[in-house]
């Protein structure tokens, strides 16, 4: 058992973050492998663009959980690589519409045969450890806590209750 498996829930975020890191490194490293000009990170745009016409940028945060700050600068950098573009609104002059240009459309077609093999080699995977089978639901579970109630006001109550209590015994 290393380190991080010994402390427990105290790296959790940490062990999180290794995954995701890594995940994130082999997907892009499959994208590299083909010769595809692909970041995963643009994955949440490119997958929501490819279900809809077009999506604001509020949309675009909103179903992807981020800032509107951050899913905007995501949009920019799409824009400079002339992926996206944005149109007004018909509806609403004041609303932009992103958009994915010719290029963009044309890398969607290249990286839609990964997003398969994605899925397949993940399934793969999971098959050969059953213990993972259920990571996406306990991962979903988590959040989902964490939305009802914050860790920190957790940790609060703990410190101010159950603590305080086994101090004064």
């Amino acid at each position: 058992m290393n380190l991080y498996q010994s402390l427990g829930y105290l790296v959790l975020g940490s062990r999180l973050r290794r995954l995701s890191e890594s995940f994130l490194s082999e997907i892009n490293r499959a994208y590299q492998n083909e010769g595809i000009d692909f970041e995963a990170s643009w994955f949440p745009v490119f997958y929501l663009l490819s279900k809809n016409n077009s999506l604001s940028i509020k949309e675009l945060s909103d179903q992807t959980e981020v800032s509107h700050p951050a899913a905007s600068q995501l949009i920019t950098n799409l824009k400079n690589k002339k992926l996206v573009t944005s149109v007004t609104s018909a509806n609403d002059g004041r609303k932009q519409l992103v958009q994915l240009t010719d290029s963009g459309r044309d890398l969607l077609a290249q990286i839609l045969p990964i997003w398969d093999a994605i899925l397949l080699a993940m399934d793969e995977l999971l098959a050969n450890e059953p213990a993972c089978n259920e990571l996406l639901s306990s991962i979903g579970a988590l959040e989902n806590a964490f939305k009802v109630t914050g860790l920190a006001d957790r940790i609060g109550d703990k410190l101010n209750t159950e603590l305080k209590t086994a101090n004064h015994e």
